[in-house]
């Protein structure tokens, strides 16, 4: 009986590196081998590009939201006052934020003021959500008090207005500009409610990242927005930031305790989870359909070694009849198909990761070809494509990739190793 060696031995990583390296006359098996390698290549690279793009889109959008948005959101439900009108407006705000901010794990917690304005300044005019915040409490937010992407000097704030840079670009306002600010619920006379126009000087201009809120923000002082929306006394709202607000359902609880009878939570999953569900959905989707891509280049293995044991009959009889096992024959041919697997999953690797570390000079490449900004932050929300290289990523397509090639691998290795050396050689 003829001596067994070990699985994987040194022999057959030689036998199997000299066939993938056809002949001139064996090109057809080259040029199948250079198919499924830049087939594997761009499959790869594809899903893991999409993969970064989508987790950076989601970090990004998601960062928009708890950068310049509360986390969880207090209201007051309805009830009847003293003068018999039914309100939600908190007049015990600051006890109530009070006890908010001793819960473990809340971060922040501000009474608010908001109300629908029309901003003008001079022909143009703009509809404006206005946040009334008090100053320390606005320093909080950290996609509005960033002096790297805002103008201006916040510690003004109490002498006029901070307002987002969509506003002020379509307004053509800058700092220092005084704009009018008309409220149709103004002020209160023996005729009914008159608007309200009041002037104020733009003193900072900030920019949170995301279209929407940039185009339609405003703050105000916080005294002054309880005097201009007729809200004496009281807040409409609490807005809390917490430590992580990824586990938000988590403070529910302590957070319902805490703001006492009476109290609404609203959180950013709440106002955003349908939009983030549609992304995970999305990413699933994506990452099937590149998948079927990554799937038909690895089939091309299948093919090319097909031909390359058909080509190499003569050379499996004479090893055979040398003394090689089924087993190392299959080993054999295996390893060919592997090799260009291994090879085309490692440079597609690399192409997908640079895609994504260079997204920025790809995007400008692609606005050159185009003529134009080809992202619209009007439609997307965001100003920038992003991409965010995770590992998790990068293995799954790995995983999908290697996996593939070595199982459609099997199929035409086996048949290499149960090919009768006799038949093989009978007409050589």
């Amino acid at each position: 009986m003829a001596n067994r060696t070990a699985p994987f031995s040194g022999f057959e990583f030689m036998i199997a590196w000299r066939y993938l390296r056809a002949r001139r006359a064996e090109g057809g098996v080259s040029v199948m081998t250079w198919i499924s390698l830049v087939g594997i290549t761009l499959g790869v690279a594809a899903l893991i590009a999409t993969l970064a793009v989508r987790a950076g889109f989601r970090a990004e959008f998601v960062d928009t939201i708890l950068g310049s948005n509360a986390h969880v959101t207090v209201y007051s439900t309805a009830r009847q006052n003293e003068a018999g009108q039914v309100s939600s407006l908190m007049t015990d705000y600051e006890a109530r934020a009070a006890r908010i901010r001793a819960v473990a794990g809340v971060t922040h917690a501000a009474p608010l003021i908001r109300g629908q304005v029309m901003l003008t300044f001079g022909d143009r005019s703009n509809v404006a959500e206005v946040y009334g915040i008090a100053l320390d409490d606005l320093r909080t937010i950290p996609r509005v008090a960033n002096p790297e992407t805002a103008l201006g000097d916040l510690d003004r704030f109490g002498e006029g207005i901070a307002i987002g840079s969509g506003i002020a670009r379509e307004l053509g306002v800058g700092l220092g500009d005084r704009v009018r600010m008309i409220s149709p619920n103004g002020a209160r006379t023996a005729f009914g409610t008159s608007p309200r126009v009041n002037a104020y000087e733009v003193v900072y201009i900030f920019t949170a990242g995301r279209w929407d809120i940039d185009r339609t923000r405003v703050y105000m002082p916080f005294a002054e927005a309880q005097s201009y929306f007729n809200r004496e006394g009281g807040a409409d709202e609490i807005e809390i930031h917490v430590a992580d607000p990824e586990r938000v359902d988590d403070w529910a609880a302590p957070l319902f305790q805490a703001g006492g009878e009476g109290t609404l939570l609203w959180t950013w999953r709440d106002s955003s989870g349908g939009f983030l569900r549609a992304l995970d959905i999305e990413d699933n989707v994506m990452f099937v359909i590149l998948s079927i891509l990554v799937l038909i280049a690895a089939m091309n293995i299948t093919s090319g070694l097909i031909m390359l044991v058909k080509n190499k009959g003569r050379d499996i009889g004479i090893l055979r009849t040398m003394g090689l096992t089924e087993g190392s024959i299959l080993r054999v041919f295996f390893l060919c198909g592997a090799f260009t697997g291994i090879i085309g999953t490692v440079a597609g690797v690399t192409l997908g990761c640079l895609f994504a570390v260079y997204i920025d000079q790809v995007m400008g490449f692609v606005n050159l070809l185009n003529g134009g900004d080809v992202w619209d932050p009007a439609i997307r929300g965001i100003y920038a494509l992003p991409a965010k290289l995770q590992l998790a990523d990068v293995v799954k397509a790995v995983a999908l990739s290697l996996g593939l090639s070595f199982i459609v691998t099997i199929f035409p290795a086996r048949r290499a190793a149960r090919m009768n050396p006799v038949e093989a050689l009978r007409y050589e």
